[in-house]
């Protein structure tokens, strides 16, 4: 699985799931690149088949119908891209 990590300000854990295809998914991630979050990614579309099974049932933990954006921020999930959301939540 290749979990990539964006340097930035540490405000605790932020793991945004996310599809290498959706538009939504890269600007969500050019948001918290441009609030200077750091922040943990995986394109779930990019993982191996072994591991798929794996990623999806933890993506459905936090958002159970499965869609993309998904931003986990602590213990609060953003479904979509969801700009002031986002933004209240890191401030």
């Amino acid at each position: 699985m290749q979990i990539e990590h964006v340097d930035g300000t540490d405000r605790g854990k932020v793991m945004l799931y996310a599809l290498s295809t959706c538009g939504w998914c890269a600007k969500t991630k050019q948001l918290l690149t441009d609030l200077g979050i750091a922040f943990d990614y995986l394109y779930v579309d990019k993982v191996g088949s072994d591991e798929q099974k794996a990623v999806v049932e933890e993506v459905e933990k936090h958002n159970p119908s499965l869609s993309f954006p998904t931003v986990v921020i602590g213990d609060r999930t953003v479904v979509g891209f969801k700009e002031e959301e986002i933004r209240r939540a890191m401030a």
